[in-house]
């Protein structure tokens, strides 16, 4: 009955309207809720009264663009010679000298909740990942519970569900750890969130020879070479697999290798191109490369470069053994670099072969967050930086004895200095994990659609955000976020699309407020200004002064930058704008509000066990936890 009086409904209001143009009509209507459409068949009887129906499937507007989204990890925005590093990234450089090069692009600070941001295109903590999705490092609160709820979609999701199949390898780094088993559940691991295939792992950091690898909802066992390789191998296959079975069929890749994350692991005829190249030490390769930014228009002509972080020693007082390792550790992770930019570019190169990179649109962002800061002051090879509690006397003689390892399979923690890591973030202060420096949330972004971007090489300026990529891909796709996925009702999105910026290098900026926060750090944007505050805590304390490490948020210090006439932060306007700075501070606490940052939590929490209380989870597996978990962040 219900059947026949909805069919009664539909033929008085579209009494005017022929069949064909009501049966388009529903069905985009239901290919854009994800409802079940309304049956349109006739039910008789027999068969000879009856009339099959069948709704047509989905399927992408014929010749839509393929897509890829590669993200990388703790790189730094002047590392690679993409955006005026020393490090060689020829792939890299090709991208971007035949697309469009985003200088304003930000992330969340640290990997797991930029990753959420992205994939949703929402805030991180609106989505619940205001830390991670490990055990330790999540809470039971909305914002920090690591759990990424239904009605907040994934950018697999949506293009699945419109005519796409959908691929990720490398990183996933959004899954429980309580899931991460072959007993599941599933669906937080990549399968559940839109991805036909993942081939990869689900946690934040992982041995590049022996990986904890995963294909598609089972852990498979690694085949020895390094990650990076095989994670390129299994897209190609994929794309291969998928475009012989269906060639006029689009694909969405997710390509984000474990690179450069901790630990630097690569083949010795990488690291090697490097020997002696970085001799003259951190100073000197930060003042080349923020020349080479000026030279490329990268960077301001007039900007000036800032001092070296609180902690941070001078080159030329380290004594000639801090040299030869600082210069070793830096040397392993350029070839890491390259040698990622190297594995990008043979997936670049299978795609030109196979006729598809001129419809391919692709976004790179190079590095989820800035430079790591998690190798201390003299870096590590082997031990959990948490674990590692000698004076620095006792590391510098430790990491000598094993200088050989670094790289190396043996080198299963192998993080540069912090030195380094100020230097591959020029022209920026601080480092990953400081959400309130544009060293901690400032990343290069590339697009890349030979079909598309007419402005090749391109410079664009505007303020943007890791949540702008999904609504920039659908829009470019012309598709519109859906109202359902799977019969849930979706929440909003919060991106801001950046279309309006491809063609149009003047084009104001669109993307004009956003918060960030990570264990105490916070800052808030806002139409050019940007109020901040450090968050000290005990741990991660890098300027050697104890007194640094007072953790009372509301003894913070916040300062105040205009950022369009000071892009990386040297000039402190607080004291001059004392009612601007009241403005943002009462703005972050309205966002704080509105996307579940509170309570604070800080790294202190985290490591002291003040949160992630679960009944029946004994203290011992508690420390159990924190002398292996962190590594991964």
């Amino acid at each position: 009955m219900k059947t026949q009086i909805k069919f009664v409904y539909l033929a008085s209001k579209a009494a005017l309207l022929s069949g064909a143009f009501i049966a388009m009509a529903a069905a985009s209507v239901s290919a854009q809720n994800n409802q079940a459409p309304a049956y349109e068949g006739k039910v008789g009887k027999t068969l000879a009264d009856s009339k099959e129906w069948w709704p047509a499937p989905v399927t992408a507007p014929k010749g839509a663009p393929n897509v890829i989204w590669i993200l990388l990890d703790d790189v730094g925005f002047g590392a690679t010679s993409a955006f005026g590093g020393i490090i060689n990234t020829p792939t890299y450089d090709s991208l971007a000298n035949n697309g469009l090069r985003y200088t304003n692009f930000h992330t969340a600070a640290i990997c797991a909740p930029t990753r959420a941001a992205l994939l949703t295109g929402r805030n991180h903590h609106y989505v619940h990942m205001g830390g991670f999705a490990h055990t330790i490092l999540s809470a039971g609160f909305p914002g920090y519970d690591g759990r990424i709820p239904a009605d907040k979609g994934t950018i697999a999701e949506i293009l699945r569900e419109n005519g796409y199949n959908t691929f990720a390898v490398g990183k996933y780094g959004l899954t429980p750890d309580e899931d991460a088993t072959d007993a599941g559940p599933f669906d937080r691991w990549p399968s559940g969130k839109g991805f036909d295939h993942f081939f990869g792992f689900l946690g934040s950091q992982t041995d590049q020879y022996k990986p904890d690898l995963v294909e598609d909802n089972a852990h498979v066992k690694p085949d020895g070479r390094h990650l990076s390789e095989q994670i390129t191998d299994k897209a190609i296959s994929y794309i291969a697999r998928q475009q012989k079975a269906a060639p006029d069929k689009p694909f969405f890749l997710y390509y984000a290798p474990g690179a450069t994350h901790a630990p630097h692991q690569v083949a010795r005829e990488w690291s090697d191109q490097y020997k002696g190249k970085f001799d003259g030490g951190w100073d000197v390769f930060r003042e080349k490369v923020f020349a080479e930014q000026k030279r490329k228009g990268i960077i301001p002509a007039n900007a000036v470069l800032p001092p070296r972080n609180p902690g941070i020693k001078a080159w030329n007082t380290l004594s000639a053994d801090e040299k030869k390792l600082y210069a070793r550790f830096m040397e392993v992770y350029a070839g890491y670099l390259t040698y990622t930019d190297h594995e990008t570019e043979r997936l670049i190169s299978y795609l030109k072969q196979s006729n598809q990179l001129d419809n391919t649109l692709i976004f790179v962002v190079i590095g989820d967050n800035g430079a790591s800061k998690e190798g201390s002051q003299n870096g590590d090879i082997d031990r959990s930086i948490l674990a590692n509690g000698g004076s620095e006397e006792e590391t510098i003689k430790y990491n000598l004895s094993k200088i050989d390892d670094i790289g190396t399979p043996k080198g299963t923690e192998v993080n540069y200095p912090l030195g380094w890591a100020q230097a591959a973030n020029t022209p920026f202060k601080y480092w990953k994990q400081d959400a309130n420096s544009e060293g901690g949330t400032r990343n290069p972004l590339i697009v890349f659609y030979p079909k598309g971007i007419k402005d090749k090489g391109g410079i664009r300026t505007q303020y943007s955000h890791v949540n702008d990529l999904l609504p920039t891909t659908l829009e470019y796709l012309g598709i519109k976020a859906p109202e359902y996925i799977k019969g849930i009702k979706q929440d909003t999105l919060q991106g801001t699309s950046l279309v309006y910026s491809f063609a149009d290098a003047a084009a104001p900026t669109r993307h004009n407020l956003q918060y960030y926060y990570i264990f105490g750090s916070r800052s808030i944007y806002k139409d050019g200004w940007k109020a901040e505050a450090l968050h000290h805590t005990t741990f991660f304390n890098t300027s050697r002064n104890p007194a640094d490490t007072v953790r009372d948020f509301n003894k913070d210090k916040w300062e105040l930058y205009n950022l369009d006439k000071d892009f990386n932060e040297r000039n402190d306007l607080a004291a001059k704008y004392p009612e601007k700075l009241k403005e943002l501070q009462a703005l972050f606490d309205e966002q704080a509000q509105k996307n579940n940052i509170y309570p604070f939590i800080d790294w202190d929490d985290v490591f002291k066990q003040r949160i992630h209380k679960k009944t029946g989870v004994a203290q011992a597996d508690q420390k159990s936890m924190i002398n292996t978990t962190p590594k991964g962040k």
